[in-house]
């Protein structure tokens, strides 16, 4: 079992982490708008990494 198959079975049985990580994906994919480097797309892969991990810890 890969490292993602362990994620996506975690949050299909944890109730509210999917919504947590969604919302938190929305929160840095807006807030690394203004940042050329990062751009939304890396802002939402990281809202959703700190969202999973505040969960897990």
């Amino acid at each position: 079992m890969s490292k993602i198959d362990e994620i996506q079975t975690e949050v299909k049985n944890t109730p509210g982490l999917g919504k947590k990580m969604a919302k938190y994906s929305a929160i840095g994919a807006v807030l690394a708008i203004p940042l050329p480097v990062v751009g939304p797309v890396l802002g939402a892969i990281v809202g959703a990494g700190v969202a999973y991990a505040k969960r897990k810890g």
